[in-house]
């Protein structure tokens, strides 16, 4: 029997018998007399204990040959916290497969990604989660089309091809065999909401409660660069860059969801700009387990019971977040800001935005490669730290993807001209997602932690900090929390 690597089976079974929802995407439970799986958190009446059997992957449960839950649709839980929260072979695959990588490149694109042979990515992937990556893809594909063919009136054809299937016949025989109905009645049991704009797409994004919205969005809105990101009518709105085409994205926070508005400009970026918009917004988290890590400590216990649930915020694209954690060295926010809206102007790929303020694509790193230095408005030595670092991400010689080795990405940060601590923790923080990540010569940091009682020099407090791993990233945003700074709050 295959078992969950993170639980043992009576884990599993309590979790099942309790409907607990936070184990969702952490497992998934098959029932051998249905040959249908679920997640934990199924509405249905559990079954006897004897009935089920446990896989860490929906794409395990179905290459077994079981069908996914009417019901409780455990293809649209949240992901496993696994591959956020660490830098191994397995969970840069899993990254690298959600962001499409199988479907544009195949097996041995994602092995070159990774560095290793085809041979030992499936062997891993399979010894871990159940799948090698052709189904784990394959699953994505077909969530994908279902979002599709219950939120659009596309023609199944398109929708095949925009989901990633090679043909209309393995698009039906794969909907069938995973969901135990045809596309077309998949469709008919949809809610009917409309015959809707073309190319755009409202969906649900889930996550595990709790989920504070306040330094997530905020953080996202306060430094918002001028036509690339805004906050409008209680939504933080941006461009996306994306493999195939751009794209708009609209998320407003909701009590047990996050409402996401999706225009694109090619279809078969949905389930990338999904990916990435999750990525930022972190909520594939598991924040009990982080909580409950940071109430451990004394002086942090008060912070995470007065709002807890706080996530970090990341990016959907880490090239654009090294170039604006150099440009915001030393400097305000506000700065920060003016300063990239500077270089988007000039510099980025423009675009028309029906709804809104949204005005172009930040510029990609062979763009801003092309940059004249003498025309940056910044010091010397900064110029020479931007130049440095956008010419590297454009040759290819520093990879900051969701395929990066964290330790390496690091180290070849710190070889940089004019990247210190700070610099290559902000951005092993936000852009790698590196959840240990710490900023003890951080201002704030050092500010909140005298505030607190904590040790406020450097050295002494990453020593207190030592208890918090591997969670630090997430204690930074409490330490943030304690000042009154914009980016705690959600704008009014």
């Amino acid at each position: 029997m295959q078992t969950a690597t993170h639980l043992d089976r009576e884990h599993c079974v309590r979790a099942v018998q309790s409907k607990d929802a936070r184990f969702d995407g952490w497992f998934f439970t098959a029932v051998l007399t249905t040959r249908i799986y679920c997640r934990p958190s199924c509405p249905v009446v559990p079954p006897k204990p004897e009935n089920m059997t446990f896989y860490p992957s929906a794409a395990a449960c179905q290459q077994a040959g079981f069908r996914a839950c009417k019901r409780c649709r455990p293809d649209t839980s949240p992901g496993s916290p696994e591959w956020n929260q660490r830098a191994d072979l397995v969970a840069r695959a899993m990254r690298l497969i959600a962001d499409g990588v199988v479907d544009r490149e195949g097996v041995p694109g994602l092995a070159d990604r990774l560095g290793y042979s085809t041979r030992q990515v499936e062997r891993q992937l399979l010894a871990e989660l159940g799948a090698g990556p052709l189904a784990l893809a394959r699953a994505q594909r077909a969530q994908t089309a279902r979002l599709l063919i219950e939120t659009t009136p596309l023609p199944m054809t398109e929708i095949a091809f925009a989901a990633g299937f090679s043909s209309l016949r393995t698009f039906n025989d794969t909907v069938r065999e995973v969901f135990a109905l045809s596309p077309s009645e998949l469709r008919a049991r949809a809610p009917k909401s409309g015959a809707g704009t073309p190319g755009v797409l409202s969906l649900r994004l889930p996550f595990r409660a709790p989920l504070n919205p306040a330094n997530l969005f905020g953080h996202l809105a306060a430094t918002a660069v001028p036509g690339v990101e805004e906050w409008r009518d209680g939504a933080y709105r941006r461009t996306l860059r994306l493999p195939y085409a751009h794209g708009i994205v609209s998320l407003t926070p909701r009590p047990d969801h996050i409402a996401c508005r999706l225009t694109l400009s090619d279809l078969r970026d949905l389930p990338v700009a999904i990916s990435r918009c999750r990525r930022m917004l972190d909520l594939d988290a598991d924040p009990v387990a982080v909580d409950d890590r940071l109430r451990t400590d004394p002086l942090l216990a008060p912070l995470v019971d007065k709002a807890p649930g706080r996530r970090v915020p990341r990016t959907v694209d880490e090239a654009e977040f090294a170039v604006r954690a150099v440009l915001g060295q030393q400097v305000s926010t506000a700065a920060a800001r003016t300063h990239a809206a500077r270089l988007v102007t000039a510099h980025g790929k423009p675009l028309d935005d029906p709804e809104g303020g949204l005005t172009h694509l930040f510029p990609s790193p062979e763009a801003l490669a092309a940059v004249d230095p003498e025309t940056l408005a910044m010091p010397r030595t900064r110029r020479t730290t931007f130049t440095t670092l956008v010419r590297e991400l454009a040759e290819g010689t520093l990879h900051l993807g969701v395929e990066s080795d964290w330790a390496e990405a690091r180290a070849r940060l710190l070889d940089l001209p004019g990247f210190g601590p700070w610099t290559v923790d902000v951005i092993a923080m936000r852009a790698l997602g590196d959840p240990d990540a710490f900023l003890p010569t951080d201002l704030g940091i050092r500010r909140a932690a005298q505030e607190l009682g904590l040790p406020s020099t450097p050295a002494a407090l990453t020593a207190r900090a030592e208890a918090w791993r591997p969670w630090r990233a997430y204690a930074v945003q409490y330490l943030w929390a304690t000042d009154g700074h914009p980016i705690n709050f959600l704008p009014v």
